[in-house]
């Protein structure tokens, strides 16, 4: 019997309420949802792949069926190393849906077994994304709503009394 093991990955520089709005509902699907924190070398993240992953582990500990792993490279490849049967990802809006959809084939084209489950977002988080999270805090601005009270208080640290002046 197969045991439906699923991977949601993701930058998650940081996790949003909007990325675990997603995986509450992953978790009731699958038997096993491991959050893969991606390692981009082409991205400068607020934060380090090791900071991202203990955040998210702290943002998961509430489910039991949830792991954290990271992984670089391509996802088609993490997937079928670590034999998962699906691919989880969040859709906020249409333009979400388009560029997910393109991921998607992609990666069925590369993998035939690559199948991905796409959730749609609850209204309140349509518009959350990390970025956005990142640049709502670089002003000075409240992202308390939008971010569990650790991510939020990683992401004060890390931005300190100047927010322009991020201490890496």
């Amino acid at each position: 019997m197969v045991v439906p093991r699923a991977v949601y990955p993701g930058t998650f520089d940081p996790i949003t309420l909007g990325h675990l709005d997603i995986l509450k509902n992953a978790v009731v699907l699958f038997d096993e949802v491991v959050v893969a924190v991606m390692h981009n070398p082409s991205k400068q993240p607020l934060f380090k792949l090791e900071e991202r992953i203990e955040m998210v582990r702290q943002a998961t500990q509430e489910w039991t069926n949830v792991s954290v792993d990271s992984f670089s490279g391509l996802l088609v490849d993490y997937y079928l190393d670590k034999g998962f049967q699906a691919v989880v990802r969040g859709i906020r809006n249409a333009s979400d849906l388009q560029v997910e959809m393109q991921m998607a084939h992609m990666n069925e084209a590369l993998n035939p077994q690559h199948h991905t489950v796409f959730f749609p977002t609850t209204p309140k988080y349509s518009f959350v994304s990390s970025s956005l999270v990142k640049d709502v805090a670089m002003h000075g601005g409240d992202i308390s709503q939008f971010v569990t009270p650790q991510v939020n208080e990683a992401v004060r640290n890390r931005l300190g009394e100047n927010p322009f002046q991020v201490k890496r």
